[in-house]
């Protein structure tokens, strides 16, 4: 246990200084908010009821989504594997490294948002922090997980950031952060649940727990580990 907090907190040193972690995890977002933040409470004042729960999805999204590919594929596609291979060190380990690290970062940025919004824009907090919270757990959990597919699945940095993007782009137009679902067109609508955004914004902005939300975002989780178990043994086997 102390060997995988030291991986964790030199992972997080590395991510630190890393200039695509730093943007997609806190630079962007934080942007992002700065600036729609300021739009949407000033064209929509009732979006101060859920400010908090769209500006996290949306950071939470791209940290996972952009930020950690380019970490796995630095990983995996270089002579850190072969390093993994010769030690004898098992490849889920940097797997699980880059995750927890990954974690760490955008519960931070979460933390950010939590604080700033209300000093900034007025934002109502949470009626039901526990629901809250809870929900931002697992978002960042599954969202790492369908990220983590990405990273391992694709073989170089330029596809990866392409892939990244076309996964995040409709994750977050279609999760309900940026308008209501009522105003989509129903086959948006259903494309918008296969993502976890969707799910995860829909949880974090109910009035309590829902067995409804959670299976969806259970079956991407282990759907992606599935997937992540196969595809370290095929990068095994190069």
């Amino acid at each position: 246990m102390n060997g995988f907090l030291y991986g964790v907190a030199l992972q997080w040193k590395l991510d630190l200084r890393s200039r695509t972690m730093l943007i997609t995890c806190y630079a962007v977002p934080l942007l992002f908010f700065a600036v729609m933040g300021g739009i949407f409470t000033s064209v929509m004042p009732e979006s101060r009821e859920t400010l908090i729960q769209s500006m996290t999805v949306f950071a939470v999204t791209m940290g996972a989504l952009i930020g950690l590919p380019p970490s796995l594929v630095e990983t995996y596609r270089s002579d850190v594997k072969n390093a993994y291979q010769a030690n004898g060190v098992p490849l889920s380990l940097g797997l699980a490294l880059i995750n927890s690290s990954a974690f760490v970062h955008l519960l931070i940025m979460s933390g950010i948002l939590y604080a700033a919004a209300p000093v900034l824009f007025d934002a109502k907090l949470p009626e039901h922090p526990g629901i809250y919270f809870s929900g931002l757990v697992v978002l960042i959990a599954v969202s790492l997980s369908a990220a983590s597919v990405v990273g391992l699945a694709v073989k170089d940095t330029a596809n990866t950031s392409m892939i990244s993007i076309l996964l995040f782009l409709p994750s977050t137009m279609l999760s309900g952060i940026m308008f209501p679902k009522e105003m989509l067109p129903k086959a948006f609508v259903i494309a918008g649940k296969f993502f976890p955004a969707a799910w995860g914004y829909e949880w974090m902005t109910a009035p309590g727990f829902s067995w409804r939300t959670l299976c969806p975002l259970l079956g991407i989780f282990l759907a992606a580990c599935i997937v992540c178990g196969i595809l370290l043994k095929r990068i095994r086997t190069r």
